[in-house]
């Protein structure tokens, strides 16, 4: 069985500010290449993409994991966002968040939460079927009435192989 992983790490005392506008609508949360990464060691948060396009960070492209493997991928995530205003912060996972492939837009594990008594750091883990030529993204939303700085963020996929669909 193999297993491929792949870990991004997005914070704002490292890799600068990300604000994400109060307008009704998910936003795909960006995260650095190179350095900066926990961990990609197969190559699933590429600069140049499998559809050869070149991304840099923070476009909305740098957001993305696209899949080593076939498999049963895990993902997990981490939000924190900075105090604010809101009455409800909203998180999901996303197939082909950008509509790059020929998959239709695919949201799963999305989350309506309520903000805490404490900081406001939430973590969720889903599991689905994965393949390299849909890309995955953790998007983001809340109700604020102005843009809000996510702190930290941090998005996960680990691919089993040795599962069998059908």
């Amino acid at each position: 069985m193999s297993l491929y992983i792949c870990s991004l790490i997005y914070d704002e005392d490292i890799n600068g500010r990300q604000r994400i506008p109060d307008d009704d609508a998910y936003h795909v949360v960006r995260f650095p290449y190179g350095t900066h990464e926990s961990s990609d060691v197969h190559n699933m948060h590429p600069f140049t993409q499998p559809d050869g396009k070149t991304s840099s960070y923070p476009d909305a492209r740098s957001g993305l994991i696209w899949p080593a493997a076939e498999g049963w991928g895990v993902l997990d995530a981490m939000v924190q966002w900075e105090a604010g205003p809101y009455t409800e912060l909203r998180d999901q996972f996303v197939r082909d968040p950008l509509s790059l492939t020929e998959s239709p837009l695919d949201t799963t594990a999305t989350d309506h939460r309520r903000p805490s008594p404490g900081m406001q750091c939430f973590t969720k883990q889903h599991s689905l079927f994965v393949h390299p030529s849909t890309p995955l993204a953790l998007r983001v939303a809340h109700n604020a009435g102005r843009s809000l700085r996510l702190v930290h963020a941090q998005f996960k996929l680990a691919v089993h192989t040795d599962v069998h669909q059908g």
